[in-house]
């Protein structure tokens, strides 16, 4: 028989589920996790989240630094969605997607009235790998072309398709090189692959090396360039002024479709809606998830221009899923982009980067010889880390940690502060609700961190 407690005057079958020591018992018994060997890892309990913070089953609480993936734009519990969530799943729990539904439609509409251009029409999916499966799909019908070009140091999603798209080492073993996908170095300046001393220099570069690419693999056969608007979890590479629009008017000249992945730099977290508006360009095909409804329930979906629409106008698209829409999470998607017109989350995101994440940042760079770089917009920041400042040598080997991470992420969670760490990098990407008094003690947190495993 099931364990119920009565809450309320209502049989709760969640009770039993608060206790922290079951908690971890049964996850260490029970769940497969993603990214990770089974047997080596030691996940930490969370019990509870409110705001910017969480707490561990010993009732320690924590600074979020990572939005935990970078999708909690409006911090964890916040009434209105939680609100909104009841609200419907009182009213219309679920609903098959072939029919219409309110607030499945009133989101398409909001999230139609942020994306740039004349992305307009919305197609739903459970998150953001599967919205680069659909976006690449839609592509391919609409050129009849095959080839996918997508850059390294780049992540599209775990599925078999995205994963091959994605550029960093969690491809490695799942690639066969039988997907169609072709990979080229997008711009880093740090790390430049084209030898390049300037951002004009590396965005020139770039070009031609794409440009190139397209050429050896043959412009005809190539259906879609994808790119991170923002690299994410690769690094948060800015872009060089010029890129997007390089790369934009090679996809016009051969037909190529342009694909913005905004599953993580999108809603609000470049401190624009989405941050190809950064580089003045419109996508043909822009993919989302995350932020779109601060993850309180999984969503994602592809926004569509006019003429990929009219390919599929008289044409049936083959593809679907059966939670596509689903209602849940199309009113926390509602309740989250209302929230953020009404307190200008966007606006408040950019100056939080111009005026403390940035300054800060720097101070600590100024302050710290393992500091390499920091680069970021909005509330979208990394920070690099490295043994030697002239050789840049990583801290950390490319796709492993090493025992010096380790410590200053142990140093960080120590002084009460959860870091997103990925290679040699800390990422600061706290949600876009974080008080500047809360990204100030978690830079001086990660300050003490660096200075105590120095």
């Amino acid at each position: 028989m099931t364990e119920t407690t009565v809450m309320n005057g209502i049989a709760s079958d969640l009770a039993t589920t608060h206790d922290a020591e079951r908690a971890y018992e049964l996850d260490r018994a029970h769940v497969f996790h993603s990214w990770s060997a089974q047997a080596e890892i030691s996940p930490m309990v969370i019990t509870r989240a409110e705001g910017s913070h969480v707490w561990d089953g010993a009732g320690s609480r924590y600074l979020d630094f990572t939005s935990q993936l970078v999708f909690t734009n409006l911090g964890h519990q916040h009434p209105r969605i939680v609100a909104a969530i009841q609200e419907q799943a009182g009213h219309l729990a679920t609903v098959a997607p072939a029919v219409a539904n309110g607030t499945r439609s009133e989101a398409a509409r909001l999230i139609s009235s942020h994306t740039p251009g004349d992305l307009g029409h919305v197609f739903f999916t459970n998150g953001g790998a599967d919205a680069n499966e659909h976006a690449v799909r839609m592509a391919r019908l609409h050129t009849g072309r095959h080839k996918v070009l997508t850059t390294y140091r780049s992540y599209h999603g775990g599925t078999h398709l995205a994963v091959n798209m994605t550029g960093d080492p969690r491809r490695w073993a799942s690639d066969h090189a039988s997907t169609g996908t072709v990979h080229f170095f997008g711009p880093f300046l740090y790390r430049s692959a084209f030898h390049a001393t300037t951002e004009a220099e590396e965005c020139q570069r770039a070009l031609e090396h794409l440009e190139q690419v397209v050429a050896l693999e043959g412009a005809s056969t190539v259906a879609a360039i994808v790119l991170e608007a923002i690299p994410g979890t690769a690094g948060i590479m800015i872009p060089p002024p010029g890129y997007l629009a390089g790369v934009r008017e090679i996809c016009d000249r051969h037909g190529i479709v342009l694909i913005a992945d905004e599953v993580m730099s999108g809603f609000g977290r470049s401190g624009r809606w989405f941050a190809v508006e950064h580089g003045g360009v419109t996508p043909d095909l822009l993919t989302f998830a995350k932020g779109v409804n601060s993850g309180y329930v999984p969503l994602g979906g592809v926004a569509i221009s006019d003429a990929i629409h009219e390919t599929f106008a008289h044409r049936s698209y083959p593809g679907g899923l059966t939670y596509s829409g689903h209602p849940l999470a199309c009113a926390a998607a509602v309740a989250t982009i209302r929230t953020m017109e009404d307190e200008d989350v966007v606006g408040r995101a950019a100056r939080l980067g111009e005026d403390v994440i940035g300054p800060g940042l720097r101070e600590l760079a100024e302050k710290h010889e393992r500091i390499g770089e920091i680069r970021g917009t909005g509330v979208f920041w990394a920070v690099e880390l490295v043994s030697d400042r002239e050789t840049r040598e990583p801290l950390a080997p490319y796709g492993g940690s090493s025992p010096e991470m380790t410590a200053i992420v142990k140093g960080c969670q120590e002084r009460g502060m959860l870091p997103f760490v990925n290679f040699n990098r800390i990422h600061v990407v706290p949600p876009l609700t974080t008080s500047e008094d809360e990204v100030r003690e978690g830079l001086a947190i990660l300050d003490e961190a660096l200075s105590a495993t120095a």
